[in-house]
């Protein structure tokens, strides 16, 4: 009876091994990921081997090892993208992987090989990723407007219109139709308006009329008087 129980505690040990927790890591294409992995040191004796592999922790060792370490130094190395910059001697065995790819993303076994029947400390990693994000915004387009002081909007040309005496067909200057082309062409029609001649009429005296009333009933008035003397 005593052997058949110490034969199923064996089996369920063999079977289950150690126990195993998962830690999920997410990052983004391009970026250094860094996988978490740590084990107590208490003095020299106690620094270690250990292993990162991908896929879940097996039983013994690491599956698809990419990296392994005797505790001081990293002895074995599958890509120069997988490094482990922590401090070793303190058990600092995180793994970074540099310059992250989609193809990076899976699940990372970290293995501590801790002396003993079954002792080795087993962690699994799921590492996620994703595709850098990138801004898909409109860029901004800034319009400057020109407004009046009572603050509607208007555009940057504008007609100014100016109110001349009347002058004859003759006498009105020639002047295009169309707006000045250019300075040149605004300096000329304005030296045209300077040298031409406007002739306004004459404007009529009413005192010359006045005059001319009064000289005459002065002398209807005297040659009347002169008619009275001689009758």
């Amino acid at each position: 009876m005593l052997s058949h129980i110490c034969l199923t505690w064996v089996l369920l040990v063999l079977l289950t091994g150690s126990t195993v927790s998962e830690i999920i890591v997410i990052g983004e294409v391009g970026q250094d990921i860094t996988v978490p992995c740590r084990y107590s040191v208490r003095n020299r004796n106690s620094i270690t081997s250990m292993c990162w592999g991908r896929g879940s922790c097996p039983s013994s060792k690491c599956s698809q090892p990419i990296i392994w370490t005797d505790g001081w130094r990293v002895t074995e190395r599958h890509s120069s993208r997988y490094q482990l910059k922590g401090d070793l001697q303190r058990g600092d065995v995180s793994l970074t992987i540099v310059d992250a790819r989609e193809a990076d993303s899976g699940t990372y076994c970290c293995r501590v090989e801790i002396p003993g029947w079954f002792n080795d400390q087993r962690t699994n990693h799921k590492v996620v990723v994703r595709k850098a994000r990138i801004s898909t915004a409109s860029p901004h387009t800034y319009t400057s407007e020109q407004t009046s002081g009572s603050g509607s909007t208007r555009g940057s040309s504008f007609t100014v219109t100016s109110t001349w005496p009347s002058v004859s067909a003759s006498e009105a200057p020639q002047t295009a139709s169309t707006p000045c082309s250019g300075p040149s062409d605004c300096l000329d029609v304005a030296a045209n308006l300077q040298n031409t001649s406007v002739s306004l009429p004459r404007e009529q005296h009413p005192e010359h009329g006045l005059y001319i009333g009064i000289g005459s009933c002065a002398a209807l008035l005297l040659i009347l008087i002169l008619a009275l003397l001689l009758t």
